[in-house]
């Protein structure tokens, strides 16, 4: 098999018409799609694209993740997405829960950090597509087992695209990145 592979210069959200483009290509072939997005903003503009397309899964930070008792992505985002097709996952980064707070707390190094900073040695969207499918997983939105697009970015909108075997976090070992797509050399 030969396939494309796309390198940014630079990480970032000027990359995010491009990826879209990329994904569109392989919606025929892949019903899986798992987008980062940290305001709606980019999930939004995926579902617009592709919301009645594939199973496209919306995967947005925790309520109070930045803030206490706020939830990132406003209602009206979320409802346009779900009207356009998309579905939205508001849920626990998986490599930032519990164990950053005993990190900050006792000093120490735990295995989640670890496993998000190997990650990150690829760049941080590559961190990220990995936790959205485990996330979508758990969630019961895409089923184990399957190959799924995945699309993140560095800070906001989207620079990396993988096709990863899907799996929940119970089996994050189980994980699988079968092809990288699209991510920045620069990060």
């Amino acid at each position: 098999m030969i396939r494309q592979v796309e390198y940014f210069n630079e990480a970032g959200k000027e990359n995010t018409e491009r990826c879209l483009e990329i994904v569109e290509g392989l919606a025929n072939t892949y019903k899986d799609i798992v987008v980062a997005s940290t305001s709606g903003e980019t999930g939004l503009k995926f579902a617009e694209r592709l919301g009645k397309k594939a199973n496209l899964v919306v995967v947005t930070h925790a309520s109070g993740h930045r803030q206490r008792n706020e939830n990132e992505v406003s209602v009206q985002a979320r409802e346009r997405i779900e009207e356009l097709g998309g579905k939205v996952f508001t849920g626990t980064i998986l490599t930032s829960s519990l164990e950053k707070s005993f990190a900050s707390e006792f000093k120490g190094i735990y295995p989640t950090i670890i496993i998000a900073e190997t990650l990150r040695r690829l760049g941080e969207g590559m961190k990220v597509c990995a936790e959205i499918v485990m996330e979508a997983c758990d969630a019961g939105l895409i089923e184990e087992g399957k190959d799924v697009i995945a699309v993140a970015g560095t800070g906001s909108g989207s620079d990396t695209i993988c096709l990863i075997q899907s799996t929940t976090s119970r089996r994050f070992l189980d994980l699988k990145i079968r092809e990288i797509l699209a991510k920045p050399r620069e990060f």
